[in-house]
């Protein structure tokens, strides 16, 4: 009997950026960082961010209502999009956050079903239904 157990693929809850910085700027981050204000310089930068994306948040939300967008995690399985299929639906899927689409959705189902693709932060599917879905990605 074997002790080892396969352990799910865990999807990433964030997505990793890459900036630069001055050298003035990053010696005041780890300035804060050792003076114990923020646990490393990712804290800092993560609540950098937030701070600023709250100070616009009015303007976000009035946004995100104009265009129509989802909040958040958005996940279309292959039976969301064989039912917007049945019922002759062409979805214009428009995210603001993470959109997945499942790994059952074949390259051909996104295509009868999916018209349009925004997504404001990350789109999670196969590499086959994003290369599908190239010309249909905005």
């Amino acid at each position: 009997m074997s002790n080892v157990r396969q352990l799910r693929d865990k999807t990433p809850d964030s997505e990793k950026i890459t900036i630069n910085l001055g050298f003035v700027d990053l010696g005041r981050i780890d300035l804060l960082v050792q003076e114990g204000f923020y646990s490393n310089r990712s804290d800092f930068i993560r609540t950098a961010i937030r701070n600023q994306i709250e100070s616009h948040g009015e303007t976000v939300t009035r946004s995100i209502e104009r265009h129509t967008m989802e909040l958040g995690l958005r996940d279309f399985s292959a039976a969301d999009l064989e039912s917007a299929k049945a019922a002759g639906e062409i979805l214009h899927i428009k995210v603001v956050g993470l959109a997945r689409i499942a790994a059952d959705v074949t390259p051909e189902l996104a295509l009868q079903t999916i018209g349009s693709l925004t997504v404001l932060g990350a789109l999670q599917a196969s590499a086959d239904v994003k290369k599908a879905l190239a010309d249909r990605i905005l």
